[in-house]
């Protein structure tokens, strides 16, 4: 059979239908981006801009910043963020490494204080501890995850948001493995940034993701240079999103986030009957089969994390692809502090994701092959 796709957690396929078509058309056109041409064309940053504002239902769609990744989008508003000497920041264990590595160089470099806070087995954050961090070391921001890409499990934004905003804590959300797969209201749950990416459920490109910052939150730009307008002034301009989107632009790769959004749009999601049904007929094969995976309860993102019985997760997930042809994750996943409160620490999990493009019979025959790994000589 054709490569089974499970690893859609780093980066989606197959893509939205018409993404390559309309990355490709953007390319081969006549160059054109507002403020640097001498003549109209489609406004392509603009209809991209517009799509995602209306996704995140957020009032002023120039305050989302295009990035070509969350990362990006995490780091402007981390090194962006206006830090007061001996700062603090609170976070948690389930955090990806574009998030802990940033805060480990505020740290030694600002001298920031960074806390940690515990997450269950299932991966959440644990909201009695969080309340605890934050009454406790009164942080300046507040960072977290709005899903464990490990696990899946989706954390209540809304609520560890409103126990920052109370305590007086500017809030950062990372949305990278949720927007496209469930609601996501930085408006409604008191987000003041928010950071995703375009190339994971939204089904767009590489290369593209975003900064959403609310009114009334200020930062300073990481990046400095052309903007095509107000070239006469020696800082960046003060105007979204320009101040801080400096060079020239991914064009193309936002034209195809474009296309995926506006398909998305006309094709919503099905999570409950579709996605979420393939999820829970996984998890429940894997354990049929004897395989230790982390149950995780909804909500959740389409994400298995588990281990097999007398394999290493590297040697597993080389098999799975090298003698049945399936894709998927293994190792620590870019997350290497939430594995010791899974009980999966040194070596991590062999982890399956999947798309609302996956199928039953990929299912079926992901187990399969984990049956023949378990119970026959391989």
């Amino acid at each position: 059979m054709e490569p089974v796709y499970f690893n859609n957690a780093a980066t989606s396929w197959p893509k939205a239908p018409q993404v390559g078509e309309t990355v490709a058309a953007c390319i081969n056109g006549l160059p054109h981006h507002a403020g640097r041409a001498g003549f109209s064309g489609p406004d392509v940053p603009g209809k991209c801009r517009s799509l995602l504002a209306d996704l995140l239902q957020v009032k002023f769609s120039e305050r989302i910043v295009f990035c070509p990744n969350a990362t990006h989008a995490l780091n402007i508003a981390l090194q962006g963020f206006g830090w007061r000497k001996g700062g603090a920041i609170v976070t948690s264990v389930a955090e990806h490494n574009s998030v802990l590595r940033p805060l480990y160089y505020l740290a030694k470099t600002r001298r920031l204080s960074v806390y940690k806070v515990p997450v269950d087995k299932e991966g959440r954050i644990i909201p009695a501890e969080w309340q605890a961090a934050i009454g406790k070391y009164k942080p300046q921001l507040a960072v977290f995850t709005h899903a464990s890409n490990v696990t899946g499990a989706i954390n209540d934004a809304a609520l560890l948001a409103g126990m920052a905003k109370a305590a007086g804590a500017a809030t950062l959300l990372d949305a990278s493995q949720t927007l496209g797969l469930v609601p996501v209201l930085p408006e409604h749950w008191g987000i003041d940034l928010l950071a995703f990416t375009g190339h994971k459920y939204l089904l767009g490109p590489t290369g593209t993701g975003g900064l959403y910052i609310a009114p009334g939150t200020e930062l300073n730009p990481v990046w400095v240079g052309g903007t095509g307008i107000q070239s006469d002034l020696d800082e960046m301009p003060a105007l979204l999103p320009v101040r801080f989107e400096a060079g020239t632009p991914n064009d193309a790769a936002f034209a195809g986030l474009a296309a995926a959004l506006a398909w998305s749009g006309e094709n919503p999601l099905d999570n409950v009957d579709g996605m979420q049904g393939k999820i829970d007929r996984l998890a429940a094969g894997l354990t049929a089969l004897g395989a230790d995976i982390i149950d995780v309860r909804s909500p959740r993102t389409p994400v298995i994390s588990c281990t097999l019985k007398h394999w290493t997760v590297e040697d597993a997930g080389e098999a799975l692809h090298k003698s049945f042809g399936i894709i998927c994750r293994a190792g620590l996943h870019c997350a290497p502090q939430i594995h010791s409160f899974l009980g999966m620490a040194p070596r991590g999990t062999i982890r399956f994701s999947l798309s609302r493009f996956t199928t039953d019979t990929e299912v079926d025959y992901c187990l399969e092959a984990i049956g023949m790994m378990l119970h026959e000589p391989f």
